[in-house]
């Protein structure tokens, strides 16, 4: 784990375990993430993943351990304020505008509505802002992702956890996308993000760590997981490692 001194910490993960009547699916998770880095979750499908950002979002109870935003206990009130959360399988009202969708989670987080500053955002983004004013059973799988990237991006929360956030996007919006995760950054906000796609990873993130076999096999940055697969390709890095853990396992 990178060491980080207490103030400094948007989320702490402390020995974290979560299961399911079959037994626990992650085991003794620790982990200290930066205020105002981006953090990169890797693993294999199944892996827990979304286990454990349930887990920090107080959606999924814990068998042990404790989880802290800020400094808060993870269910706190104070704590969840500043947290916005994109599922890995975002699924907007069919019935609301895409307007109305951003209305409402802005209105969450008490952050006022702009329209010429939504527009311009949602550009940014490559959303036609001519589409808000559609209902979101219209917008095809990449327009419903692009929107719930968006109304993340406007509750100017301190910290974001994005659960597979590149989903459906061509390759244009991906390049997008970062560039404004990389905006957020550094404006001194906080991206938790969980990804199969490692280019991504390795191009916007300051600190992975790999989940695998209920725990967490490697923590720390891009480049030294990098060097430690003496690999230039964080995918094969990524692969290597997983060898190198079963292996070992045996």
């Amino acid at each position: 784990m990178i060491p980080v001194h207490d103030m400094e910490v948007a989320l702490q993960v402390s020995g974290v375990s979560v299961g399911y009547e079959g037994g626990p699916v992650i085991s003794n998770v620790n982990l200290a993430i930066p205020r105002g880095e981006t953090f990169g979750l890797m693993g294999l499908n199944g892996a827990g993943k979304t286990t454990l950002i349930k887990a920090i979002l107080g959606l999924r109870d814990r068998i042990e351990g404790a989880i802290s935003i800020n400094g808060l206990g993870n269910t706190a009130k104070a704590a969840k304020a500043h947290v916005a959360y994109l599922p890995e399988r975002f699924d907007p009202p069919s019935f609301l505008t895409g307007r109305e969708f951003l209305q409402f989670s802005m209105r969450l987080y008490s952050q006022g509505y702009e329209e010429n500053a939504v527009r311009a955002a949602a550009e940014r983004l490559a959303l036609s802002p001519e589409v808000l004013g559609k209902r979101v059973n219209t917008y095809s799988k990449g327009m419903r992702q692009k929107l719930g990237l968006l109304a993340t991006l406007l509750t100017n929360c301190s910290l974001m956890i994005l659960d597979e956030p590149m989903s459906g996007l061509d390759p244009m919006a991906r390049a997008l996308v970062k560039e404004a995760l990389c905006d957020s950054r550094r404006a001194g906000r906080t991206i938790f993000l969980s990804s199969h796609i490692l280019a991504d990873m390795n191009e916007i993130c300051d600190h992975v760590a790999v989940l695998h076999g209920g725990g967490i096999v490697f923590d720390g940055t891009p480049q030294a997981m990098l060097t430690s697969a003496d690999d230039g390709n964080l995918e094969r890095a990524f692969l290597r490692l997983i060898q190198k853990v079963e292996r070992s396992a045996e």
